[in-house]
C-alpha cells in the first residue's frame, strides 16, 4: 500500500455520526494515511482514532491536521490544499436536508475537487467504494483533466 496519501474528512452536523461510523469501519486504512479535517469533525475523528489506538495499544498511530470549522473557513482551507495537490481523496458528508450559510465555500471545495481530478464522496457508499478501490493501494497517477473547446465536427 502506498502510504501518506492525504484524505480530507468533512461532515455537516447532521452527518457527523455517519462520519464517525465510517471512520470506525475504515480505521486501519485511515491510520496509514494523512487526515485533514474541518474543526469539529477533526475533533470527533481524533477522539475516535485515539480510542481505537488505546484499545489496540498503538502509540503515535495517526497523522491528523485540523483546520478551522467549515463556516469559519475550513472548507476554503481544504480547497486550497486541493489546488496545491496536497489532497488525494475528499470524503464530504453533506447535509442535503438543511440550508448551509457557507454554501459558497462548500460549492467552491467541490468545484476544486472536480477541476483538479480529486475523487470526492458525498455519501458513505461512495466513500467505501473509493477507499477500498485497488487503485487506492497502488501508486496510481490519475490523468490530467482535458479542458478544451468542443468541436462538433471532430470525431474524438
Amino acid at each position: 500500500m502506498i502510504k501518506d496519501k492525504t484524505i480530507a474528512l468533512i461532515a455537516h452536523d447532521a452527518r457527523k455520526a455517519d462520519m464517525i461510523e465510517w471512520v470506525k469501519h475504515n480505521v486501519e486504512t485511515l491510520f496509514k494515511n494523512i487526515l485533514v479535517c474541518t474543526g469539529t469533525t477533526g475533533g470527533l475523528v481524533e477522539k475516535t482514532l485515539a480510542e481505537y489506538a488505546k484499545e489496540k495499544n498503538i502509540t503515535n498511530p495517526y497523522n491528523l491536521i485540523k483546520m478551522k470549522s467549515g463556516p469559519m473557513g475550513g472548507d476554503a482551507q481544504i480547497a486550497a490544499m486541493v489546488v496545491e495537490g496536497k489532497v488525494h481523496l475528499c470524503i464530504f458528508l453533506i447535509d442535503d436536508l438543511s440550508a448551509n450559510p457557507h454554501e459558497a465555500d462548500i460549492m467552491m471545495l467541490l468545484r476544486q475537487c472536480r477541476i483538479h481530478n480529486i475523487p470526492v464522496a458525498c455519501n458513505r457508499h461512495s466513500a467505501d467504494l473509493m477507499i477500498t478501490s485497488d487503485l487506492w493501494f497502488k501508486d496510481y497517477k490519475p490523468t490530467t483533466p482535458i479542458y478544451r473547446k468542443f468541436d462538433r465536427g471532430k470525431v474524438y
